[in-house]
């Protein structure tokens, strides 16, 4: 169990490491490239198979008892992101082989890129909150790089605010974990839960579930705290773009999920009822930045944004059914949203732009490409039966049972907007007359196409199979209303060293 535990962490890193050794060797990282994904995805599926058999897993490495020892717990929620990040790993990998430039495959893309997986695994996987911090700079370092990789002006401009406003949230999260290590004495998270219930300063408490809150809110891109996202991630390649808008983010709403719903639980009302004002304010202005956007790619960013409002709704509620909305969102909204980006690099390979003033006549010329589109697009519009209107139908009828009326019209107005911004794209770019003729590009076109087909089938499948998914994501919030299970994992792991 031990080693399962670790696979995915150390899949991706050695991968990375092996790449580093022959570097170079550009078929050899291609191959590789696409191998390490492909493991990365079995041993996520493994790994959630156990977990959903057996309950919460817990491992302590260097045989160290928690809380002095580093640990790695997975629960449905940690291995639920595993996979997801393994599905996305395997996409952008076989993606990548069709629309990566030979440049910047010479100098490193692979490598950083399961590197990243890599800290993105340790983070959904680690038990101790410093280690989170660790792990968030392991994904954050290769993440900076493939922004500024190849480094042309918009790549280094986008770059610069990424990395400003991501030190920013690294420098809190420090400062955070320092003053909670000051406060209790420990930083093992099943150990802090046990401890801050004892803690009798609730300012200091309060204090602190706010310098994480914001910490983690920059790094989930909520309102205010997200004018990083739009301006940064339609500046890389593609594939760096694609991977970025499915799972960065969504590291940041994870570690909200997590350390509110494990540590922060002594002010509900006050701190939950805060984070569903934010998820409401979220919700509107990403969709509002959408809505005024003009290229394809800054569209579905603003929608990034938009999108992560749902997610901390669910948070915000707080109830069995709200937590599962939210975990049902994030599985639906990181497929959904890393495949519209996939095929907005198609259309662009295509027809030779980003701007939606400049493309046209693709559902014309290209009507298997407008299906591919439709398919994410109405998805994330929340159009029955897909995977995003049982999503949305779960935080619906969550809020109605809470009686929260606002945000539950908010976010149903908001589902409106984004179906209007997604007929923006259509229209512009697909029904349209094209303004002048483009030569298309379609050199490796089938190793871009068959990742997006892959994600759309997930898509459909989600929304025709949602049971086992609403399921899943019912146990997934149950493990987080109750606790109890999570501590006692790491108590017994703990336990079998002594």
């Amino acid at each position: 169990m031990d080693v399962l535990l670790m696979l995915p962490v150390l899949i991706p890193f050695m991968t990375g490491i092996i790449m580093l050794l022959f570097w170079g060797r550009r078929e050899l990282h291609r191959a590789l490239n696409v191998a390490g994904a492909a493991l990365l995805l079995v041993a996520g599926v493994v790994l959630l198979e156990s977990v959903s058999r057996n309950g919460v897993q817990a491992t302590q490495l260097g045989n160290w008892p928690a809380p002095f020892g580093i640990s790695f717990v997975a629960d449905l929620l940690g291995a639920i992101m595993v996979v997801i990040t393994g599905v996305t790993a395997l996409a952008v990998a076989v993606y990548s082989l069709g629309s990566m430039d030979e440049a910047r495959e010479r100098f490193g893309y692979y490598p950083l890129l399961h590197i990243m997986f890599m800290g993105i695994c340790g983070a959904f996987l680690t038990g101790d909150i410093f280690n989170l911090y660790v792990w968030f700079e392991v994904l954050l370092m290769s993440s900076f790089v493939l922004m500024a990789l190849g480094g042309e002006r918009a790549q280094l401009e986008g770059a610069i605010k990424y990395v400003t406003l991501n030190l920013l949230s690294s420098a809190l999260f420090l400062s955070a974990v320092g003053i909670l290590y000051g406060a209790v004495g420990t930083l093992n998270m099943a150990d802090l839960a046990q401890q801050l219930a004892l803690l009798d300063q609730p300012g200091m408490v309060m204090t602190l579930a706010m310098l994480f809150l914001v910490a983690f809110g920059i790094k989930a891109a909520i309102f205010p705290l997200f004018a990083w996202l739009p301006a940064s991630y339609h500046t890389p390649p593609i594939a760096v773009s694609a991977i970025f808008a499915g799972l960065l983010t969504k590291v940041g709403v994870y570690a909200l999920i997590r350390v509110f719903s494990l540590l922060f639980v002594q002010n509900i009302a006050l701190t939950h009822g805060l984070i569903l004002l934010l998820a409401g304010l979220t919700m509107v202005t990403g969709v509002l930045g959408a809505v005024a956007q003009n290229e394809f790619r800054r569209v579905l960013s603003f929608h990034i944004i938009s999108q992560i409002g749902y997610m901390i709704m669910g948070l915000g509620l707080f109830t069995p059914l709200a937590l599962a909305g939210a975990v049902f969102y994030i599985i639906h909204h990181i497929i959904v949203k890393m495949n519209l980006f996939l095929v907005s690099g198609i259309v662009h390979r295509l027809r030779g732009s980003y701007e939606l003033k400049d493309l046209g006549d693709v559902y014309k010329v290209y009507p298997w490409l407008a299906i591919l589109f439709l398919i994410p697009a109405f998805s994330l519009a929340g159009f029955p039966p897909l995977s995003g209107f049982w999503a949305k139908l779960m935080l619906v009828q969550a809020g109605l049972q809470v009686e929260q009326y606002i945000i539950v019209v908010v976010s149903l107005i908001v589902g409106l907007l984004t179906a209007f911004s997604m007929t923006k794209i259509w229209a512009e770019a697909f029904w349209k007359k094209a303004p002048a003729p483009h030569q298309p590009d379609k050199q490796n076109l089938a190793l871009m196409v068959a990742p997006a087909v892959g994600l759309a089938l997930i898509t459909v499948v989600i929304g025709l199979s949602a049971q086992p998914f609403y399921d899943l994501a019912q146990r997934a919030a149950d493990q987080l209303l109750n606790p109890a299970e999570y501590i006692a994992a790491v108590q017994s792991a703990s336990l079998a060293l002594r």
